[in-house]
């Protein structure tokens, strides 16, 4: 049976089962639940757009997955461990060219502020699903009677102290790829002795002599 939620159908193909099912799996029940609300704001707020409701729904879901454990990698930036297992998911299911590498983009960009929203919609409307669901960035966009649905059939309890020891975590091991973005903020936060790479220290102390 067809699931809705906020007026929302949720996307029910095989590709879409085996997804919401990986992500069941492997992350935290805050990253899936996150996870499904991205995808629910991203479709509210996309509702005047033409976009592929299961490549929105794959990108909703595996925004995060560089966070598990299963996909967490120290070398590389969180959001292209979740871009990178999601182009693998997609070409096992059939998936590849730009539609997949509109969804890798999707992923690696969405703690990217304002660049994806200049972009195809399902790369503005996973980081429009983001931006409300942590950054109350669209909140009032949103009605309350969908805030309520969605928050109903995937609640947040105490969200904003989870999401940031989620980040923590799955940060803390590498913190030089915190360089350039937001996530370095919650490590200077939260890690003691973690001070962010500072982009005019780094001009300055190049080896060019001008």
């Amino acid at each position: 049976m067809t699931e809705t939620i906020a007026g929302i159908r949720i996307p029910d193909s095989t590709l879409a089962t085996a997804a919401t099912e990986l992500v069941r799996d492997v992350a935290s029940p805050l990253l899936f639940h996150h996870s499904r609300r991205v995808f629910l704001f991203g479709a509210l707020r996309g509702q005047a757009l033409q976009y592929d409701p299961e490549l929105l729904y794959v990108g909703a879901m595996f925004h995060d997955l560089g966070l598990t454990d299963r996909y967490r990698r120290t070398d590389q930036r969180f959001e292209i461990d979740g871009a990178d297992e999601a182009r693998r998911f997609l070409a096992a299911h059939g998936v590849t060219g730009e539609p997949a590498e509109r969804v890798w983009t999707a992923i690696a960009l969405h703690t990217t502020p304002e660049i994806p929203q200049h972009m195809a919609p399902e790369i503005a409307l996973v980081t429009r699903g983001v931006e409300v669901d942590v950054l109350g960035i669209g909140y009032d966009v949103i009605t309350d009677a969908e805030r309520d649905a969605i928050t109903a059939a995937h609640p947040r309890p105490d969200f904003k102290t989870q999401i940031l020891a989620a980040f923590t975590d799955g940060l803390r091991d590498r913190p030089a790829t915190t360089f350039g973005n937001v996530k370095a903020d919650v490590l200077e936060h939260f890690v003691p002795g973690f001070h962010h790479t500072d982009f005019v220290d780094v001009i300055k102390n190049s080896p060019w002599a001008e």
